[in-house]
């Protein structure tokens, strides 16, 4: 089967999608649909930048959402010219113990992970609602799911486990890490880029809203910072990051509801909690309020804490990769984790960190440090060719 392949990464409020040619897999376009749930924005640019579609709706539509995503669905076919669509890959955040490769997706598929919700409700809700939209408007286009968790399933199980109960753990508690697409992306673009770097001892920083650290050794995860849920780890722009349970059980003792706790721990906390201004770290860099200063030096503190755990589980440490919005583009950022890190021999090019080059360590550093723009986008594509040439035409 051949045909062009539509991405689809869904957020909470926004879709990011690109269109690949299914042969080649070059991107032909990008973009995004903003503001889902209320008044959406569609902007697709191609790959020089050059705006080929831009589409606005007002607020108070009936379903914003579908309304969006069939106009999107008609750009990528009106786009393709004989080509024609093949199918839709979708990034889906958590895909249990069972789901570690990629899958087609079927209705047996939707409902088990419509069962996932519970490990992951900041994201599953919205991974699965283009899935079901398409299956009904398009029945025989094929789709794909790609998952977050399956990069980290071959982790050491002593990395996974959880020190619970037996009981508890083997209904499927255990850690399973995130941001696996845009991992193994980088994992498979280090070896053109630093061959020596990707067979050795890694930590990969993924910062963006989201954010986690993973540790590869040759090319593999060997730990990670997010865990049962994606709400562990790191600090992030609005989830807390590694918390003492103990917190969760005073919160509930003082009254506050199960759905007050979640939606404290993933929507109120991180950065924006603690800075009390914005959950944008640019916002919180040109800010003169202490309390964003507080919530930037909180996030580069934990972040350190977690390097050297990881470093810990690599027996040592060879390279620190940055990636992700924040990872690419904040160079302060970057620069406070290093300054916190020379311990470990970490010395940074101040020029080359202002700049955003790709090679941001000294030559007499100890450890490589660089920059390295991830693209979970291509790598949802090049997982859903594969699968696309497994079925008949």
């Amino acid at each position: 089967m051949t045909g062009a392949i539509l991405t689809l990464n869904a957020g909470s409020s926004s879709l990011k999608f690109a269109l690949y040619d299914g042969r080649s897999l070059k991107a032909a376009a990008r973009g995004e649909i903003e503001n889902l749930g209320h008044a959406p924005h569609l902007l697709a640019r191609d790959a020089g930048g050059a705006v080929l579609a831009e589409q606005r709706w007002p607020d108070g539509l009936a379903d914003p959402f579908a309304t969006a995503l069939e106009a999107l669905m008609a750009f990528a076919e009106a786009h393709l010219g004989g080509d024609g669509l093949g199918t839709v890959g979708h990034r889906v955040v958590h895909g249990g113990a069972d789901h570690v490769a990629p899958e087609r997706v079927t209705p047996a598929l939707l409902a088990a992970l419509a069962a996932l919700t519970p490990l992951d409700p900041l994201h599953m809700p919205h991974n699965l609602a283009p899935m079901r939209a398409i299956a009904a408007a398009r029945p025989a286009l094929p789709q794909i799911a790609c998952f977050d968790t399956a990069f980290h399933h071959a982790m050491p199980l002593v990395a996974q486990r959880i020190a619970l109960p037996r009981a508890v753990t083997d209904t499927g508690v255990r850690r399973y890490g995130f941001h696996g697409l845009s991992y193994e992306y980088i994992a498979s673009c280090l070896p053109a880029l630093a061959p020596r770097l990707a067979a050795g001892r890694v930590i990969v920083a993924h910062l963006g809203s989201g954010a986690s650290l993973c540790a590869m050794l040759a090319g593999r995860s060997v730990d990670t910072t997010t865990g049962f849920s994606a709400l562990d780890g790191l600090m992030m722009a609005t989830r807390c990051g590694s918390l003492d349970p103990g917190v969760v059980l005073y919160l509930g003792q003082r009254g506050h509801s199960f759905s007050d706790i979640e939606d404290m721990l993933y929507r109120r906390s991180g950065l924006l909690g603690v800075s009390g201004v914005s959950d944008d770290v640019r916002v919180l860099l040109a800010s003169k309020d202490p309390h964003a200063q507080d919530a930037l030096e909180l996030f580069s503190y934990r972040m350190a804490a977690h390097v050297g755990a990881l470093a810990v589980a690599l027996g040592g440490l060879d390279g620190l990769v940055f990636t992700a919005g924040i990872g690419e583009h904040a160079a302060p950022v970057r620069a406070d984790l290093c300054a916190r890190l020379a311990w470990l021999g970490v010395r940074l090019d101040a020029s080359a960190n202002a700049a955003n080059a790709g090679l941001i360590s000294t030559a007499d550093s100890a450890i490589a440090v660089r920059i390295f723009p991830t693209d979970e986008e291509a790598m949802i594509a090049r997982h859903t060719r594969a699968i696309l040439q497994e079925i008949p035409s």
